[in-house]
């Protein structure tokens, strides 16, 4: 990953706005910070959430509050706990979705 166009900024995530997105069950909400190639995301996921998408984007992923389970489209699950992470590059051959039972907290640059 070559980050680039991107100047120092120190970021204040309670001062962010959050953005709903609504999973095929339950909802999560974004905040985000954009800029040169990269997006910079704090996302609450509330219980029982479930992506409504497989995602091929390329993540660096690190939970900071409860549980989420990575669920690979080949059926392979990663359950992350607080402090774990996963990192993935662009790749349709190995899409994945996140879901959870209680709230999480994750921290993502994509």
């Amino acid at each position: 990953m070559k980050i680039r166009n991107v100047p120092f900024a120190a970021t204040e995530w309670d001062k962010v706005p959050a953005e709903e997105h609504k999973g095929e069950e339950g909802t999560s909400f974004w905040r985000v910070r954009e800029s040169g190639n990269a997006r910079v995301r704090m996302v609450d996921y509330s219980a029982g959430y479930k992506a409504d998408h497989w995602c091929s984007r390329g993540h660096v992923l690190l939970v900071l509050e409860g549980e989420i389970v990575v669920e690979l489209k080949d059926g392979r699950t990663f359950p992350l706990g607080c402090g774990m992470g996963f990192q993935a590059g662009d790749d349709e051959r190995n899409p994945h979705l996140v879901r959870t039972s209680a709230a999480a907290r994750v921290f993502i640059v994509d």
